[in-house]
Order: structure tokens, then C-alpha cells, then sequence
């Protein structure tokens, strides 16, 4: 899934204020150092769902019954199949 810099930063600006509203962190950092390290993992982890989605989506391309994208067959065999992927790569949904 792809967000632009800018819903990215203000995705940063909103976690960190939640967590300081709560109490859940300290102000031991800069809160840009902080934005920034929540943004570096807010990115990373939206890549990596981009290269999970590509190899599904050549996964259910290979079988041999050529199924249509959003039909309730391709749902169900796209969830699994996203499913044992993020379980490989060591990520639970």
C-alpha cells in the first residue's frame, strides 16, 4: 500500500502524540528523533506488505484454474496464502 510522505509524517506526529498522551513512552528522545524512527517502521512495514501482496499475487497467477481476482475463491486463497507468507517471513497478522 502506497501513502504519501506527507500522510506518512502526519501518521508519525499522531502515534507519538497517543503514546505521550497515554504515558506510554518518556520524553528520553527528540521528539523528531522519535517521529522519524515511527516513520522508518510505519514505511518498512508497508513495503514489506507490498512484497508479500506481489508474491500472492503470482502464487494464485501460477495455478492451474486461472481464478478471477476478487471472486470468493480468490478471497479465501488470497488470505491464506498472505497468511503462510507473513508466517515465513516471521510477521503475524
Amino acid at each position: 500500500m502506497r501513502l504519501s510522505d506527507d500522510k506518512v509524517s502526519h501518521l508519525s506526529h499522531v502515534l507519538l502524540q497517543g503514546l505521550i498522551d497515554r504515558d506510554m513512552i518518556g520524553a528520553k528522545e527528540e521528539d523528531g528523533k522519535v517521529r522519524r524512527e515511527i516513520k522508518r517502521v510505519i514505511e518498512s512495514e508497508l513495503k514489506e506488505g507490498d512484497e508479500i501482496d506481489d508474491v500472492v499475487r503470482r502464487k494464485l497467477l501460477s495455478l492451474s484454474r486461472k481464478l478471477i481476482e476478487g471472486s470468493p475463491e480468490w478471497e479465501v486463497l488470497y488470505q491464506k496464502y498472505y497468511a503462510e507468507e507473513e508466517g515465513r517471513r516471521g510477521r503475524s497478522s
